[in-house]
């Protein structure tokens, strides 16, 4: 049985390093994948650990994050000190080593394994992490799936009942070619006829993130949220009079590259799982005031449906 290992820091891993972890698999039975990490790295380690584990299932995928020199020049001992941690966390003595860059081959030698170069020039997949960290935007087709999620802009359409939300999170995921994630409230409620009580909004709220998480790998650099968590503690406190502190607190953490606020100078439009519309201005303010004591940025859309649609445009694209 042969065995190859590669090692990198997939800051973040891209379509080379998949190219490259796909071309040893393939040349060996059994291949490992060293993720390396330092804790000052701006991408956080265990998150491209995770990453790689996802992506190659197959593979023996371990993370090393000892603090070694990352240059020759940094430390006499550098090979050495290589040398002992690759063979603390390698499960086995690999018989290759796979490398886009020079390295591999001094490495090889210091494993006592034969070195395999990939793609060296750069030809075969013409990106790098330094490419993609600089301008993630430009270079998305690069990006594997699992990755997506990481640099997508997210943008929320947030206000009251009946403002036009779920029309324009559509039209706008159309217009940018990517997706949108639907009010999960509306799903859930339409179910029960439009009766809704303080214990759903815990599961307003999980489905709410769950469809957001679930769509983010889907995203063509954009992702179009109709409402978020914030929504949902405005809501629980109008018609409750409070909101669980766990989803108060979720919905601090989770912000939004923009946030598109929708005014209430259009018509209201009844059905089952609208409340209140004699609140809408409340509801207007209540989301303009969450929004400035966050420090959200965020664009209020007013006037016609065409307005409205041409005025989000112009925002989303001061984003990309």
């Amino acid at each position: 049985m042969s065995t190859g290992m590669l090692l990198g820091k997939f800051l973040p891993p891209h379509l080379g390093h998949v190219y490259l972890a796909d071309f040893a698999r393939h040349y060996v039975d059994e291949l490992a994948i060293v993720v390396c990490s330092l804790a000052r790295e701006p991408i956080p380690g265990e998150l491209r650990f995770g990453w790689m584990r996802e992506m190659f299932p197959a593979c023996q995928v371990v993370h090393l994050t000892d603090e070694l020199p990352q240059e020759p020049g940094e430390h006499p001992e550098f090979w050495n000190l290589w040398q002992t941690a690759l063979r603390r966390v390698l499960p086995f003595a690999p018989d290759f080593v796979f490398a886009s860059e020079d390295y591999g081959a001094r490495l090889a030698e210091i494993l006592r394994a034969r070195f395999v170069p990939v793609d060296k020039a750069r030809q075969i997949v013409p990106i790098s992490g330094t490419a993609i960290r600089n301008d993630p935007m430009k270079n998305w087709r690069y990006l594997p799936r699992c990755v997506r999620p990481y640099y997508v802009r997210r943008i929320c359409i947030i206000g009251p009942e009946s403002t036009g939300k779920s029309t324009l999170a559509g039209d706008l995921a159309k217009h940018f070619d990517t997706v949108f994630v639907p009010e999960y409230a509306r799903t859930h409620l339409e179910v029960q006829q439009g009766r809704i009580d303080p214990g759903d909004i815990p599961r307003i709220a999980r489905g709410q993130i769950a469809s957001e998480d679930s769509l983010a790998a889907n995203a063509n650099r954009l992702l179009f949220c109709d409402t978020d968590l914030l929504t949902t503690v405005i809501w629980s406190e109008m018609l409750f009079g409070n909101c669980p502190p766990e989803i108060v607190a979720e919905a601090g953490r989770r912000s939004y590259d923009l946030y598109l606020l929708t005014d209430v100078d259009v018509p209201f439009v009844a059905d089952a799982v609208r409340y209140m519309p004699e609140r809408r201005g409340e509801f207007l303010e209540r989301c303009r005031r969450e929004l400035d004591m966050r420090g959200r940025r965020y664009v209020l859309l007013s006037g016609t449906w065409g307005q409205r649609f041409a005025g989000a445009v112009r925002a989303v694209e001061s984003v990309l």
